[in-house]
């Protein structure tokens, strides 16, 4: 099950994650406590700088977060806090917003945009396991410069989520355990944008299909569009 304490008991342990990737957990069968809320936190700007994050003014973080770098969830009273990012190097805001989180509730909050216009992109998480033997995935779209985008496996020719624009996201859905080859595509034309290939999916987990990075990079400072998976811990 997931590792996550509560704000009056002992430090969680927090693990920064390198890039997007499916990473090894447990499934999700605890209790969810009816007076405390739970967040994540997620870089997704598609920059080569690093971040760090402070919520209420604490840094959350133990090293800089990379691009798809991620805090897993801690556990807060319910309520209104402020969540900050600054360089790595530096504790002045670069951006600063307030976040308001409902008791026995489930967020992700990721880092999105370019550095001169960053932006948070909250979203809560159902984290039911309405049957065991299926994976559950969400589609967000998080490229800036991207168009609208279906999620579809590769060689079918209905898409499992359709129309995302930027800064939208599906809601988990249902989907056969196993191991799959996915495309972003265009919603207007079907053009092919990204592609995960050979992506395993676990019965009973939940997962983050993530379409970050830009279709048309200024420099080599800025990510290519890619499409990403990563396990919800």
């Amino acid at each position: 099950m997931k590792n996550f304490t509560s704000f009056h008991l002992k430090p969680i342990t927090l693990i920064v994650l390198v890039a997007f990737t499916a990473l090894t957990s447990c499934k999700k069968t605890e209790t969810v406590d009816p007076t405390i809320s739970y967040l994540r936190v997620i870089n997704a700007s598609p920059a080569l700088a690093t971040y760090n994050a402070y919520f209420n003014g604490n840094m959350v973080n133990t090293a800089a977060l990379p691009f798809g770098g991620a805090i897993n969830y801690l556990s807060y009273a319910a309520g209104t806090y402020s969540l900050k990012f600054t360089t790595a190097n530096s504790a002045e805001s670069l951006l600063t917003k307030n976040i308001t989180l409902n008791a026995s509730t489930y967020y992700s909050a990721y880092l999105i945009n370019k550095p001169a216009a960053l932006d948070v992109y909250t979203i809560s998480d159902d984290l039911s396991i309405p049957s065991t033997d299926k994976a559950y995935i969400r589609f967000i779209n998080l490229s800036p410069d991207a168009p609208a985008l279906d999620l579809a496996k590769i060689g079918t020719t209905t898409s499992l989520v359709t129309n995302k624009a930027f800064k939208s996201a599906s809601a988990f859905i249902a989907v056969d355990a196993g191991t799959y080859s996915l495309d972003a595509k265009e919603t207007s034309s079907g053009t092919i944008k990204a592609t995960s290939a050979n992506t395993s999916f676990a019965a009973g987990y939940h997962y983050d299909i993530i379409c970050g990075g830009l279709i048309t990079p200024a420099d080599d400072t800025e990510r290519a569009l890619s499409l990403q998976v990563v396990m919800i811990r």
